[in-house]
Parts: C-alpha cells; sequence; structure tokens
C-alpha cells in the first residue's frame, strides 16, 4: 500500500531564520506566493519564532499586516507558525488571558497550525494555548524539542508524546532544531511513536551535521507522515533538507508527495536571487559543522548568535562561545536548546567569555530559570550556580503561569492610544520596550528599516584563521578594483578600534575612530572606570532601568542598573556602601565595558 509523505516547507520563515538572521522582508515573499500557492505542500510555516522579533526590531514592518499579506497571497495552502507554548514569541511566561488572546487572534488573521512547544518540554506550558487553538477551531500539534543528554531518553521522548495526545493535541512533531539525530536513532524514535501513541508524526530536523536528509529518509521508512523541508536556495547547512532534493528521492516509490519538481525549480531560482539581497547577513557558521553533535546549538541560534556577536565587536570569540555552550547547558540540568533557553544559555556563554571568568556576570534570565520560572529543568542544576545566583531562595515547583494575574486590561491601559488594535496591544506584550518604539514610529510615520548593503558596493566572505578571523572584499573606488582582507580586529577604546588589514597584499593598520561618537545624556564623553565607587558593567550593551538617583544611599552589592545585552538582561550592583554623587546614564543610553556609569562615594 502506497503512503504519500506530506511537505511543509520552511522558506518563509525557519529557512531564513536559520540562514539570514530571519531578516527577509515580506516584500520578498509577496512575488512568489501565487507559485507557492500552485505547490500542494500540506502547509508553509510563514511566522512565529524569531519573525515577529525581528519584524518590529529590525525590518520596521508589522508583524499582523505580514501575516495578513501572506494569508491574501496564499488562499489554498495551510499557514503554519512556531508558538513557544506560554511563552508564545517572547523570553517570558505570559497569563493565560494572554495566550489565548494572542491565539485567537493569530488564527484571526490566517494561522491555521500551530506547532507548539516548550523549551523545557514541559507538557503544562501547553496546555492554555493548545486549548485555545482547539476553540478557534485550528490544528493543534504538539512538539518534542529533541536533544540528547543523559537524562533524555527514546522512552522520555513517548511519554512526552503520550502527555501531548491526553491534552488534545492534533499531531506530533519531532523538532530536532540543532540536527542532533542521527539515521537509526530517528528510526527508533518514530516507530516507537507510532507503536505507542496514535497521532500523526511530523519530523523537522535541521541539517546542520549533514544528516537531516538520512534521518528523514529513516523516519519515512518507518511511519512518519510529513516532513519539514527548504526550497534549495534556502536549504542545508543550519537550514533544513532541499525540497527539490526529497521529492526527487521519493518519486516514483511509494512515498511519492506528488509535487511538481518544475515548478518547485522555479520557486528555487527565485530565491536564488533574493538570498542574494541579504549578503550582509550571511554567516561562514551556518555551514555543515559537526561539532553541533556536541555544542547543540540549532540552527535560528547560529545565525542570530554570529550577528548578536558582530554586532557586540566580538566575533572572533564565536568559536570560544560554541564551546562554553554545552558546560552552561550542563550546570542548567540539560535543557534542550530552543527558545528561549538557547538564547537564555547562549547569552550566559558570552558574558562568561567575554569576562573571561564563568558567571561573573549571571543574567537575570538564568536567575528566573534557576527559581523554576520556566518550568522544571530536565536534569539536576549545578549547586553552586544556584547558590551563587539565587542564594537559599527555594525552587518553585508550582506551574508559573498559574501564579501569574491576568494582564490583557494592565496592557492595554499602559499602552493607551499608541495601539491601534487588539494585535497592537498583543505587539506590546511580546516586547514591551521595542514593541512600544515600534507602535510610536509607526503612528507618527518615522519607521526607518535597516539598510541593506548593495552587492555591488561590497562583497565578500567570512572565514576563519588561526589568529582571529579574516574577511576578504573586493572593494570598487572610481573605476579602481581593491582586495581588502581584514585579519584582525582590536577592542574598543577610548572610542576607536584598530583594524589590521592588508591591501592588494600590503598589511596596513588603520585606527577607525566614528565621527559621531558616544555621549552620554549629560553631554560629557564617560571616563574610565578606575575606583570601587565607580559603577561599570563588563558587557556593552542597553540601560534598560536606572534605580537610583544623586544622593541616594545604598548598600554593597545592591542593584542599580539593569542593563540588556543580546535580548538578556542583568543585573549591576554596587561595589561598595555609601551615598550616589553621580548618575551618567539614563533608560535607553547605549554603554561600553569599564565606563563610569554610576559614581558613589563611600561610607
Amino acid at each position: 500500500m502506497s503512503k504519500r509523505i506530506f511537505v511543509t516547507d520552511t522558506v518563509l520563515r525557519d529557512a531564513h531564520q536559520s540562514l539570514l538572521a530571519t531578516r527577509m522582508r515580506t516584500d520578498d515573499m509577496l512575488p512568489i506566493c501565487s507559485k507557492l500557492d500552485q505547490v500542494g505542500y500540506w502547509s508553509l510555516e510563514v511566522w512565529g519564532g524569531a519573525t515577529f522579533d525581528a519584524c518590529i526590531r529590525f525590518l520596521k514592518e508589522d508583524p499582523w499586516e505580514r501575516l495578513r499579506k501572506l494569508r491574501a497571497a496564499l488562499p489554498n495552502t495551510r499557514l503554519q507558525m512556531l508558538l513557544r507554548g506560554q511563552n508564545l514569541l517572547g523570553y517570558r511566561h505570559y497569563s493565560d488571558d494572554v495566550v489565548r488572546a494572542f491565539v485567537a487572534k493569530a488564527a484571526v488573521n490566517g494561522i491555521d497550525l500551530f506547532r507548539i512547544f516548550d523549551a523545557m518540554n514541559d507538557v503544562r506550558n501547553l496546555q492554555v494555548a493548545v486549548e485555545a487553538v482547539k476553540a478557534a477551531g485550528k490544528h493543534a500539534q504538539g512538539t518534542i524539542a529533541y536533544t540528547t543528554s543523559p537524562v533524555h531518553t527514546i522512552d522520555v521522548f513517548v511519554a512526552q508524546a503520550k502527555q501531548m495526545e491526553a491534552i488534545g493535541c492534533d499531531s506530533v512533531v519531532i523538532k530536532d532544531m540543532a540536527g542532533l539525530l542521527t539515521p537509526y536513532i530517528t528510526g527508533k524514535l518514530v516507530k516507537a511513536l507510532k507503536t505507542k501513541q496514535s497521532l500523526p508524526i511530523f519530523i523537522h530536523s535541521h541539517d546542520t551535521a549533514g544528516l537531516a536528509a538520512m534521518c528523514q529518509l529513516k523516519a519515512i521508512e518507518n511511519g512518519v507522515d510529513h516532513i519539514d523541508t527548504a526550497i534549495s536556495s534556502f536549504a542545508w547547512g543550519a537550514s533544513h533538507p532541499g525540497t527539490e532534493s526529497m521529492v526527487a528521492a521519493l518519486k516514483g516509490t511509494e512515498f511519492d508527495t506528488g509535487l511538481d519538481l518544475k515548478l518547485l525549480q522555479e520557486i528555487g531560482l527565485y530565491f536564488y536571487a533574493i538570498r542574494k539581497k541579504y549578503h550582509q547577513f550571511e554567516s561562514e557558521f551556518t555551514a555543515v559543522d559537526t561539532r553541533v553533535q556536541v555544542n547543540q546549538v540549532p540552527g535560528g541560534m547560529v545565525s542570530n548568535l554570529a550577528n548578536q556577536l558582530k554586532e557586540q565587536g566580538a566575533i572572533n570569540c564565536m568559536s570560544e562561545v560554541l564551546a562554553e555552550i554545552p558546560r552552561v547547558r550542563e550546570d542548567l540540568g540539560f535543557p534542550p536548546l530552543v527558545t528561549p533557553t538557547s538564547q537564555i544559555i547562549g547569552a550566559q556563554a558570552f558574558f562568561n567569555v567575554l569576562a573571561g571568568e564563568r558567571y561573573k556576570t549571571i543574567t537575570n534570565e538564568v536567575k528566573l530559570y534557576l527559581q523554576g520560572s520556566y518550568g522544571k529543568s530536565p536534569g539536576a542544576v549545578n549547586k553552586k550556580l544556584r547558590q551563587q545566583a539565587i542564594g537559599n531562595e527555594e525552587v518553585s515547583k508550582y506551574h508559573q503561569a498559574d501564579l501569574l494575574k491576568l494582564e490583557m486590561t494592565r496592557l492595554r491601559d499602559e499602552i493607551g492610544a499608541l495601539a491601534k488594535s487588539e494585535e497592537d496591544v498583543l505587539t506590546y506584550a511580546m516586547f514591551s520596550d521595542i514593541g512600544r518604539t515600534f507602535l510610536a514610529e509607526r503612528n507618527a510615520g518615522t519607521l526607518k528599516p535597516e539598510v541593506l548593503l548593495p552587492i555591488s558596493q561590497v562583497g565578500g566572505i567570512l572565514r576563519d584563521n588561526r589568529e582571529g578571523f579574516q574577511t576578504e572584499f573586493i572593494v570598487n573606488v572610481h573605476g579602481a578594483s581593491y582586495r581588502v582582507d581584514i585579519t584582525g580586529v582590536g577592542l574598543k577604546a577610548e572610542g576607536k578600534r584598530h583594524f589590521y588589514l592588508s591591501i592588494d597584499g600590503m598589511p596596513e593598520e588603520v585606527v577607525f575612530e566614528p565621527l559621531n561618537e558616544f555621549i552620554s545624556s549629560v553631554s560629557s564623553k564617560r571616563k574610565h572606570a578606575t575606583e570601587p565607587g565607580h559603577v561599570s558593567t563588563a558587557m556593552p550593551g542597553n540601560i534598560v532601568d536606572v534605580l537610583v538617583k544623586q544622593s541616594d544611599v545604598v548598600k554593597a552589592g545592591q542593584t542599580v542598573l539593569i542593563t540588556e545585552a543580546m535580548k538578556m538582561e542583568s543585573e549591576v550592583h554596587a561595589l561598595i556602601a555609601g551615598k550616589v554623587t553621580a548618575v551618567h546614564v539614563v533608560k535607553g543610553d547605549r554603554v561600553k565595558p569599564d565606563e563610569i556609569l554610576i559614581e558613589i562615594e563611600g561610607n
């Protein structure tokens, strides 16, 4: 008996999240939608994950408007989104009324299938979202966030699938976000799931280790019903197996997908040209790399992590951060590396590396994790780290969402007239600061998206070498071409940065001093911290909140600032007790390591 395999294409969401730091714009999606709609995909993944954040943070697009436009352009195809359970699309748990409101609006605006996961594989965190999806008459898909560790086994994953079946899920997906599956393990897992529960099984595997196509074939042979792929020009590496390749591999077999290979190839050529527009977001770390079998960094995290390190001027630390990530993960009890735990662990690993000391700075999100705010950790956490982060505070055993007060009324009041719709309130709910900024700029007509650099101006590739990194460019100036190799970048100091270049083979050292060198909000250049009473941060970032003012009396260890870097917040403490004599920052300021942010005169 033949068994058709159904295909979900990820090109409009996870594929460009994995390869291009989620930067594809709606205007580059819409022209090809008529052909995508003809293919006969079981679904297209178009929304969720990091796309919501990227839309308002970088692209200055309304994510709800993107969804509505895609719904209108794809009338014959199921639209699918990735939802982080009780976290929705943010990095914290939301109250049940926010979850229900968000799901209802996503359904109204065009989502047919909700792929719902929890970073801890804690099924309690899926319950409300599943109920909301079912209430909207849509498909609720429960997710196994696949990972490997001493505490993760096939029996554990089967038990999770049975729990998801019990709470009303319509299907189950094996979400191999890091490309950790191997072919024969895949076969065993799929066979066990098909034997011990009754829901259809999907497989979603990134090709980071170069194994995903083989894993999908083994999954198919053992009874999987659906596969996730990406159109070839956005496939492989940190993305997914190529759609055309899998269609060709199954053609003429009992598992034939029935999809038109010629039409798929036309779509692939369109996206081949589109990908070139986003060359500045390409990363050397999104190709096939078997190191993922050790560091477990998922495809969607790799390109974003690399881009965040570039923004911090620390891309040369990437290998060290990748090596530190599994150590942090073990300290936290082996959670799967999927949003938000991937971002929490990735940022903490970066802080550990940049500070040259493990856990010198502990992010607020790590503290919340250790308090039990994200759910039950799969394994035992490092007791020394827990003591350092939260002291003797008791770890919560409750389902955290049950402890949250209803939020929608408060959120509506807080955002006020900036919100023109309930969708706007939910945008603010997901990301309060950048959401508020986005809505204000949208209403004022001042939205300015990131600039896409023309390929004709600068072209190049990024490569590792032993000294740090090398970037090769061909630069055209007044008709003359120069080959420029950037072989190293020094740390910023006094607002300057040293670049080590080779121009047409001749070594050069160049010092860049920006014209708009950062000036603090009090109109004086910040000085270098030298005294115990000088409050500074070891990390570049933004000021989220200033908790003291001039003349306040503070205790040693008191939190005086909240900073944000790589989407994670950290507390900055006073090192001494005394009186605050000067505050050099306000909310929203950009700060650099070792600047004097607050001055305290000791008792």
